[in-house]
């Protein structure tokens, strides 16, 4: 499997809707090759949603979007078990997470309780429906949005959920050069129909695959170690990053490897995608946030304090 043929192939298709947001597709690629979910935090209106339909398309997966509201339960999620009257049994109704990409809207406008209805489902790839354990299709991702603003009805998501996500990420304001070219694409309308499946789950299935195989030496393995360590010992942060947090920066490492046509990781994947993984799932003493210090210049700090000065040979090697 040719995984960096295959993710230009998504990232050309993408580019077709998309303008001028090339890193932040090649990032959302990344997660799909390293199996992870990825939480979009940005303002409205600058293509979240469009983003994750476009992708869907390009990767010849099915796609299902939920728009999360306050009375949302979570049986309209994951689905229910109806009893039938003519057959006399329960059958079930399967919810809308039984599909490839589920994009979770405005997941922070539901209620806890359904926002952790998704957690079994983004950990393991399945549900539980009335004591039933339901597998869910592969590839499964979550793209979860959220308005990082606006708060009236809103819901803060657990902690725990947002660990689940691999990545997190903001798509931006476009420049203006790039917002000319977006309204002559879809100023008048999406064109999703001029997007091409250049992939299908099975072969996404096997970019998954191939990305595990990509090779991490022992050097990059402590230095992860070290910069996920480093957040949980600065007198900054009240709550580093868990071990899941290592493992996340571990696997979609070897994802961006293999995407930019390596078998290896080096400690530039490393800390390509360090804000990334892990700026979410910190949490500042609040003597920090109320001098107005941001998680994003915490994370600066810890990196600029680990060393990561070996040979790129090394990587390769396994040393």
């Amino acid at each position: 499997m040719d995984v960096k043929s295959l993710s230009d192939g998504i990232l050309n298709e993408c580019k077709k809707i998309i303008v001028g947001k090339d890193d932040c597709i090649r990032l959302v690629i990344t997660a799909v090759f390293a199996g992870g979910n990825v939480l979009l935090d940005d303002l409205p209106g600058v293509g979240k949603t469009t983003l994750a339909k476009t992708l869907s398309i390009a990767l010849g997966c099915g796609y299902t979007r939920i728009q999360f509201v306050p009375d949302m339960l979570p049986s309209d999620i994951l689905g229910m078990k109806i009893f039938n009257q003519k057959t006399g049994d329960f059958e079930l109704r399967r919810g809308p997470v039984m599909t490839n990409i589920l994009l979770a809207d405005e997941i922070n406008r539901a209620i806890p309780r359904t926002q952790s209805a998704l957690l079994e489902a983004m950990e393991e790839h399945q549900v539980t429906i009335e004591g039933e354990r339901l597998p869910l299709p592969q590839p499964f991702i979550v793209l979860a949005t959220e308005n990082p603003v606006e708060s009236e009805s809103t819901f803060r998501l657990p902690v725990a959920q947002m660990d689940r996500f691999l990545l997190s990420l903001s798509i931006g304001y476009p420049s203006s050069s790039q917002e000319v070219r977006m309204l002559e694409i879809v100023g008048d309308g999406i064109p999703f129909d001029t997007v091409r499946p250049v992939a299908d789950p099975d072969m996404v299935v096997q970019a998954q695959a191939a990305c595990r195989n990509v090779h991490v030496s022992d050097h990059v393995n402590r230095y992860i170690v070290a910069i996920v360590d480093a957040t949980r010992n600065d007198p900054r942060i009240r709550m580093g990053g868990s071990p899941r947090a290592s493992r996340s920066l571990y696997q979609a490492s070897k994802a961006y490897a293999a995407i930019n046509g390596r078998q290896f990781v080096t400690p530039d994947d490393v800390k390509a995608l360090a804000h990334h993984v892990l700026d979410h799932r910190i949490m500042l003493e609040s003597s920090s946030k109320y001098s107005g210090l941001g998680v994003g210049k915490v994370v600066d700090d810890v990196l600029s304090s680990v060393e990561a000065s070996v040979g790129a040979g090394e990587f390769a090697d396994g040393k």
